[in-house]
């Protein structure tokens, strides 16, 4: 009977989920909506539900013996979902507990940065590396770290939240309550309000004016950067401006032998990387200064949470099987 784990990536605006082996084959795969339910228990019967039915997709004799979760704020000790600021639900929710009830299998949470750390890890462009840092460029930004091979949790295990450290006390209001967080200005979201700022502030023509904030994507202002739509490149210029100068402190904090871009930000190739990577060299500690590697995602097909957050319950089991896993 093949053993089976389940991973699941809780993002923003979709929830992808996987049915992995232990090889790392994604078996089964699909998504829902995190948004469409208001209220959290709806979403779980939903995801729930998504879950038997791509069970029931599996040939053969199998068994499913955990679920990994990647969501924003998740705590890896407890299991829960404290408070994250892309999702619409508030509080602490008991993510694994409600899983063990539904399903009666252990689950593990982390957050969904992390996840794609340790997926970069197993099957990604971090095989053999043991010191190394992955930034998720998304609706928000999160970052996991790996030091000395290790999963860096933290003390209460929710390490690894550089989106939320700041950029400018006055600046752009953040949904964690703060101002001027990172991810207000590195992320999806955040390059569409540098758009609309530098739209108020140009004057020459632009392609990108009469788009609605809501229907603009990253993917338009990538296509308009690449045909030389003037505020276009100056946004991606300014984002990687501002995702440089941070990654110089995290580079000082941690120093990585590499840091991995993944998401649909880091899908902008040159117009993220290069700004980025001159700008971190610039803000760099001399002695730091050519020796950190600034890299994709060695798994941009959006597998890297899937497998990652699956690998957690593999992980644990291994190394804890005695231990009860909350």
């Amino acid at each position: 009977m093949r053993e089976l784990t389940v991973g699941i990536d809780i993002g923003g605006t979709n929830t992808k989920y996987g049915i992995v082996d232990r090889s790392g084959q994604v078996l089964s795969h699909g998504s829902v909506s995190t948004t469409k339910h208001e209220e959290f228990i709806d979403y779980f019967k939903s995801l729930a539900k998504a879950l038997r039915d791509e069970f029931q997709k599996i040939e053969g004799e199998y068994k499913i013996i955990g679920v990994g979760v990647g969501a924003a704020n998740g705590n890896y000790y407890k299991g829960t979902i404290e408070r994250a600021t892309n999702l619409k639900w508030k509080g602490i929710i008991p993510l694994a507990d409600m899983f063990r009830e539904e399903f009666d299998i252990p689950c593990i949470v982390t957050n969904d940065a992390n996840a794609a750390a340790v997926g970069e890890m197993i099957y990604g462009g971090a095989k053999g590396l043991k010191d190394f840092v992955v930034i998720t460029l998304g609706t928000g930004l999160g970052s996991g770290f790996v030091c000395n091979g290790q999963l860096l949790n933290g003390k209460h295990g929710i390490a690894g939240e550089v989106g939320h450290t700041s950029v400018n006390p006055a600046g752009r209001y953040c949904n964690c309550g703060k101002r001027g967080c990172l991810e207000t200005y590195v992320s999806a979201t955040g390059i569409k309000r540098t758009v609309y700022k530098l739209l108020a502030d140009h004057l020459e023509p632009s392609e990108l004016r009469g788009i609605s904030f809501d229907n603009l994507t990253t993917k338009m202002i990538t296509e308009s950067a690449m045909r030389g739509d003037i505020v276009a490149l100056a946004a991606f210029e300014y984002t990687g401006r501002i995702l440089g100068m941070k990654l110089a402190e995290t580079v000082v904090h941690t120093d990585p032998e590499a840091i991995f871009l993944f998401g649909g930000l880091s899908l902008a190739g040159d117009l993220i990387f290069k700004p980025t990577i001159k700008h971190m060299e610039a803000n760099l500690m001399p002695l730091f200064r050519g020796k950190v590697k600034v890299l994709p995602s060695g798994l941009q097909n959006q597998a890297a949470p899937i497998l990652g957050a699956s690998s957690l319950v593999w992980n644990y089991l291994d190394n804890q099987p005695k231990a009860e896993v909350v």
